[in-house]
């Protein structure tokens, strides 16, 4: 047996980093910025020169060539804090800049990877679309070739895309109707598309309920204009890209439900230890320490799902059914320590004055994110053969 749940030293340098950077540069402003629904530049940018872009991407273009199990500890350390920044960075590496890196040819590498590397450009992952969530393959999002013009010409939409309104957006992978299968299926493709395009439309969409202060889009493709050098991959192979994204980004929403559980724990402990009823704290209390301790029974088990999973991929051994395993059961954790931990808080827990608040709205997102928790559970019954 060669268990080992030792971080090394520059894992653990790294955490400490992320985390002070977390709460004393995200936590004063979070609030703020959740009000506003503001997404950010200075943010931003200061966690691009932390480093924390193009986490997993070779220093050859620009990245920081971490493992990811370190890329994981970054998004977790940040979802401590505030779902909104962890957001971003999640989205941007695991869909922005990831498939990039994994199927763009060296020229592609080249000419978009380094701007993503820095937190000077984001990226965005055209997948969903309004009548297309779950079923990704029914995309009706279009890319037809112009023999004319010798380019592909896009029309259609897209809902729900992270990073991909901001002024510092720089382009989205969009997944688009190539054609069709000898079976009758929609051939999908995937074309690396300049955010400045002409006929693109972005807007940043408002009024969510969970990460405010994350940039989310909707697209509209008016006879929208893609070289044949933009395809990502090759034709016909966009479901492909887009499936096997997801899979690694299942990781990272898992990181982000492990981290909104831990900070919710975290606080609620804080909050227990503090408040008292009948001269002693509440933690004291039979009903509540038996909340903080389901609490951290259900975080110490994610965390041991989550990180076998990452270190399944670390070492290339098969890992779509633990990924799915842990995004499923790291959202319903956070959901459960973020309820729990409001119900401690009281009449205090339905207030904006304390994060547990915004935890708790938080959460609700990764329960459907990324795939929900019904098509994870349909991914793991095919996986073990049903």
């Amino acid at each position: 047996m060669a268990y080992d749940y030792s971080e090394s030293e520059e894992l653990k340098m790294l955490r400490d980093s992320v985390s002070h950077f977390a709460r004393t540069e995200i936590a004063p402003l979070a609030k703020e910025l959740d009000e506003k629904e503001q997404f950010s530049i200075s943010l931003t940018q200061k966690m691009g020169e932390l480093g924390l872009f193009g986490t997993v991407v070779p220093q050859k273009y620009g990245g920081q060539g971490m493992d990811y199990l370190s890329y994981i500890a970054v998004v977790e350390e940040l979802a401590k804090v505030d779902g909104s920044q962890a957001a971003t960075i999640a989205a941007h590496n695991s869909l922005g800049a990831a498939p990039i890196y994994y199927y763009g040819n060296e020229e592609q590498k080249k000419k978009f990877l380094p701007d993503l590397c820095t937190g000077k450009g984001l990226w965005g992952f055209g997948l969903t679309e309004p009548e297309a969530g779950s079923d990704a393959q029914a995309s009706r999002t279009t890319a037809v070739w112009n023999e004319t013009k010798k380019c592909w010409v896009i029309n259609g939409s897209k809902i729900w895309i992270t990073n991909s309104a901001s002024e510092l957006t720089k382009g989205i992978t969009v997944q688009a109707v190539t054609g069709r299968r000898s079976d009758g299926r929609a051939e999908l493709s995937c074309f690396l598309v300049d955010a400045n395009a002409k006929g693109l439309t972005r807007r940043a969409m408002k009024d969510k309920m969970m990460w405010r202060a994350s940039n989310t889009g909707e697209l509209y493709f008016d006879n929208v204009e893609v070289p044949e050098s933009l395809v990502l991959g090759q034709i016909g192979q966009g479901f492909k890209i887009m499936m096997e994204t997801l899979d690694n980004g299942r990781l990272s929403i898992a990181a982000m439900g492990l981290g909104l559980a831990k900070g919710a724990l975290e606080m609620t402990v804080k909050y227990a230890n503090e408040r008292k009823t009948f001269g002693q704290s509440i933690s004291k209390h039979q009903a509540v320490a038996f909340k903080l301790a389901e609490m951290a029974m259900r975080v110490e088990a994610a965390e041991g799902l989550l990180y076998k999973a990452c270190w399944q991929k670390q070492t290339d051994r098969p890992f779509g059914k633990v990924a799915a395993m842990a995004k499923l059961y790291c959202s319903e954790v956070a959901e459960y320590c973020a309820r729990e931990g409001q119900q401690t808080f009281g009449g205090y827990g339905l207030m904006k004055e304390y994060p547990i608040e915004r935890h708790y709205r938080d959460a609700a997102l990764l329960r459907i994110g990324e795939g929900t928790s019904e098509i994870q559970r349909l991914v793991i019954s095919r996986h073990i053969g049903c």
